[in-house]
This record gives structure tokens, C-alpha cells and sequence, in this order.
């Protein structure tokens, strides 16, 4: 139920004349700055990496669109579970309206009225080029965008904001969406929400500058309805890291195309990303992250046998392990505490590569490997021989063998395919297809020579102890590979708190500092 409006001399529309929408977004408001709660709508969930960072800044998560099952069934676990039954569902966002949904979650308020805040990452794989007519189309239009044959991910998320009329929304994205077909995808979308009502920025932050170890680039916007009166700001490093020349290039490529848009009036949108200085706190690292989790050696054993990787058994955490103020985090973070130990602490079954791994040097590639393994395979041989057995170059016992040692790849072509990590600094970017290759982050210690177990990723990720994962490995994989950072997100959160009027709202883990959470 909505308390009466009560007049906080916001400022009117440019006939300065209030419209019902301008209403609406001025009592919601009013409502949180007396105290209310604001209530967020998870577009794009995925498992809840952006819920889970609102959701400890103290923002309500009252539901969620999300096409994919086992996401699905994490986000309604993780952020309803009294209520799993009503979350858990399969949600088609291209052809659920918005007022359906809010009948779905059982709210019984206008459909404009039912939601503060709108938060979420729209795929970009499935979506073509987008101009601006198209974007006022579907802005007038909702039903052109049921029907776009070339993917309408970003135009539902724009309809979603004209009908529920938030007063604020975060979209998450790659840094391509700045050069997605010829065109800059954000400065089309911040022009669209422009025309709705909405201040508008976007810029890139890397998670390795707020306390995560993962370097991970994204592009991140933010609106405020115009009642408001705010513009976005992001906030500032709390870490410090050198990042390696491929992160930096990528920044480059991306300011380059805004100073291109320039030329033509676009740059009003974009924020250069805000850069760290060396004196700030080391950034987080993988040894931070991970050290303190049970160690897995079970490979080594030869017990490890092919097959789906269930979350059925429990790894006690190890007694007397020193936490880092990280893995403090991860096991205490408010709501998902966890002191027992974790369950889904599982491998992948990767019997030619365990050698291989144990041989690797931190930050070696492909190329590397590959030597390992032809190293490691002229010795078998010579062993072999030594024991009087002769094998003959190109035999079937010469290629039986090197077939069970040597990977079949060409080091010239896919020099990024494996990569073992560096314990002192963050890993690099985690990707959606670990649970189908992941030897893009192998682990840093030789004694337990393994590729990451999906525990370790969810630590990477900054996903804490006591959020779980539905479905096996390969889907709990997926799911924190797709994720944003949870405690970048509510790093964000916080931010947008300030400009939304939430009375108290402190990080639960800033700079080297000590674990802090508090909101009324």
C-alpha cells in the first residue's frame, strides 16, 4: 500500500507540468526516503550475481525473469526460499508482459506502481543491430518488439522500464556493446531512457578494482529517473593492479569508439572508467581466495571416475587454515554464512592433463602445456625403451600413447586455450563454458595439479560460501560463469543508495577493511 504523496519540491517535466508517470516515480520517492525499502526486479537474473549484491545493501528482491532452468531454480532458492514454488519458474521474457508478471509474483498493485528499481544484463549474443528509430518504435510501440526477428533482448528490457517506471535501473554488459554492428548499443539505449525521463551514464569497471580476484571488464549503466535530480556516479577503486595489456587494450578500443562518437554528439552518456592509484590496497588475489578452501587430490588417487559431478558431498573446511579477510567475507557475508564447509567442491575427469598441470609454471598458456606434455611424453618413451620395449615412430603403440599424454591442439592456433593461474595476483576473465573446458583457470597449486572446481570459481566471483547452486557442475558452472560479481554489484548498490535516498547502507567489505553491513 503506498503512503500519501507528500510534496518534497521535486522538479517538474519540461512544461512543468506533472504527467501520471512523473506521479508515480515521485511517490515511489517519497516512499523510500521515509524509510521504505526499495524493490528491485531482476531482469536477465541468471543465478543472482547483481541480486545478491542488492539484496545485502538491504534492497528487496521481489522477483525475477529468467529463461534458464537451473539459474532459475538458484535465484528462487537463494532469494526465496519460503517461496521457491512461485520464483523458481522459467520466465520467457519476449513473450511475458510485465503487468503478467506482476500478477505471476502475486503483487497486487498497478503494474507501474509494483517496482523501485530494475537491475539486470541482457544477453548480447542474440541481438542484431539496433538503430534509434527502432528503439522510439518499440519506446511507443511494445508490440514491435515481440515481433523483431533479430532479437529483442535489449528492446524488452527498455519496455520493462516503460511500463514499471523505476526510479533507478542498472544494465550490465560486455564492453562490445559499445561497437556491436557499427554502432554503440549503450549510447542508443542511454538516448531511449533519455526520452523517457531518465539521467543516464555507462562506463567500464574492471572487478579486480573493487575486491575481487577475477579481472574481469564490463560495461556498466546506470539511470535515475530526472524526479531525482542526480546524475550516476561510479564509484572509485578500492584496489590496486597493474592490469595486463590485454584488459588495457580493451579499454583503449572503447574510449577510442566514444572519442569517434564524439564527432557526432554522443559522448554525453559515457564516463571515462575510474582508475585506481598504487596507493590503494593490493588487489584481491587467487591465493586470497582460495587458499583456505579444502584441498582436492582425489585425482591424483585414481579414484576419480567419469561421470555428472553431483553436490552430495560435504569438504569440511580446514581447522586451523589462517583466513584472509577475503575468505572471511565469504564465509560470514550477512545471510549466507556458512561454517561447516562446501559441497560443491568437484572436478572435472581429466586423466591426460593432471601430469601436465603439476608441470606448469604460473601464467604458462597453451604453448607451454604443450611442451610439458611432449616432454612428458618422450619420457614414457624412453622408459619404454629403457625397459627393452621398442616402439616404432607412428606405430599404433607409438600413437596410442602419445594420444593419452599429448593434447591434440595446435600451440600456434590456441595459445589461450589453457592457462594456469598466478597465486599472487587475480585470475583473469571466467567464462559461461567452464563446465565444458575449463582450462582457462587451472589451478595455481602443482601438488593438487586440477583445473578449478565450481566452489573456487563461485570464490573468484565473489559468490559467498552459503549461496548454492542448483544442478550439477556443468550447470553451477554456467550459472557463475554468466554471473556478475556479487560484491561488485553491491558495491554499486551502495552507490545507487546514495542518490535514491536509502537512510544507511555501508559496504559489507571495503578497501583492506573489515567486514561491515548495516542498513535501517
Amino acid at each position: 500500500m503506498y503512503i500519501a504523496f507528500i510534496e518534497l519540491n521535486f522538479p517538474k517535466n519540461s512544461n512543468g507540468v506533472d504527467t501520471l508517470n512523473n506521479k508515480i516515480r515521485k511517490q515511489k520517492i517519497t516512499r523510500i526516503k521515509l524509510g521504505g525499502t526499495p524493490r528491485v526486479l531482476d531482469l536477465f537474473s541468471g543465478c543472482g550475481g547483481i541480486s545478491l549484491g542488492f539484496h545485502s545493501a538491504g534492497y528487496q528482491i521481489i522477483g525475477a525473469i529468467e529463461f534458464d532452468k537451473r539459474a532459475a531454480e538458484s535465484h528462487a532458492f537463494n532469494f526465496h526460499n519460503c517461496s521457491q514454488d512461485l520464483h523458481q519458474s522459467t520466465r520467457d521474457i519476449t513473450k511475458l508482459d510485465p503487468d503478467e508478471l506482476i500478477r505471476e509474483l502475486g503483487i497486487n498493485e498497478n503494474v507501474e506502481c509494483a517496482v523501485d528499481v530494475i537491475i539486470g544484463g541482457p544477453p548480447c549474443q542474440a541481438y542484431s543491430r539496433i538503430g534509434r528509430a527502432k528503439l522510439r518504435e518499440v519506446r511507443d510501440h511494445p508490440e514491435a518488439s515481440l515481433n523483431d526477428p533479430r532479437g529483442n533482448l535489449y528492446l524488452r528490457y527498455l519496455e520493462y522500464v516503460r511500463q514499471l517506471q523505476p526510479i533507478a535501473l542498472l544494465m550490465e554488459n560486455v564492453p562490445d556493446m559499445l561497437d556491436f554492428g557499427g554502432q554503440n548499443i549503450a549510447n542508443e539505449v542511454c538516448e531511449s531512457l533519455s526520452e523517457m525521463g531518465y539521467e543516464c551514464k555507462y562506463t567500464l569497471l574492471n572487478s579486480a578494482f573493487y575486491g575481487i580476484p577475477q579481472m574481469r571488464e564490463r560495461l556498466f549503466l546506470i539511470a535515475y529517473t530526472k524526479e531525482l535530480g542526480k546524475v550516476p556516479v561510479f564509484p572509485s577503486p578500492t584496489h590496486w593492479i597493474d592490469l595486463p595489456t590485454g584488459y588495457k587494450t580493451t579499454r583503449r578500443v572503447a574510449q577510442r569508439n566514444i572519442a569517434a562518437a564524439n564527432l557526432i554528439k554522443e559522448q554525453q552518456f559515457f564516463v571515462s572508467p575510474p582508475e585506481p592509484t598504487s596507493n590503494l590496497p593490493l588487489a584481491v588475489t587467487a591465493k586470497d581466495a582460495l587458499a583456505d578452501l579444502p584441498q582436492v587430490r582425489i585425482h591424483l588417487e585414481g579414484k576419480l571416475k567419469k561421470g555428472i559431478r553431483r553436490f552430495d558431498q560435504l569438504l569440511k573446511y580446514s581447522k586451523n587454515k589462517d583466513l584472509s579477510q577475503y575468505a572471511s567475507l565469504m564465509r560470514n557475508w550477512p545471510g549466507f554464512e556458512n561454517s561447516k564447509g562446501v559441497y560443491d567442491h568437484v572436478l572435472r575427469y581429466l586423466p591426460r592433463d593432471y601430469a601436465i598441470f603439476a608441470r606448469m609454471n604460473p601464467g604458462d598458456e597453451y604453448p607451454e602445456a604443450y611442451r610439458h606434455a611432449w616432454n612428458i611424453f618422450e619420457e614414457k618413451l624412453s622408459i619404454l625403451e629403457e625397459s627393452g620395449m621398442k616402439i616404432e615412430v607412428d606405430s599404433e603403440e607409438y600413437k596410442a600413447l602419445k594420444k593419452s599424454t599429448v593434447p591434440p591442439y595446435d600451440p600456434n592456433k590456441f595459445a589461450n586455450k589453457w592457462r594456469k593461474m598466478e597465486a599472487d595476483r587475480p585470475a583473469r576473465t571466467l567464462m559461461a563454458h567452464l563446465g565444458r573446458d575449463g582450462y582457462s583457470h587451472i589451478h595455481y597449486d602443482s601438488s593438487q595439479a586440477r583445473t578449478i572446481t565450481p566452489r573456487e570459481a563461485a570464490r573468484l566471483q565473489s559468490f559467498p560460501d552459503g549461496f548454492i547452486f542448483k544442478g550439477s557442475m556443468d550447470a553451477a558452472f554456467k550459472q557463475i560463469g554468466n554471473a556478475v560479481p556479487p560484491l561488485l554489484a553491491h558495491t554499486l548498490a551502495v552507490e545507487m543508495a546514495k542518490a535514491i535516498g536509502i537512510k544507511q547502507c555501508t559496504p559489507i567489505f571495503q578497501g583492506g577493511g573489515a567486514l561491515e553491513y548495516e542498513f535501517s
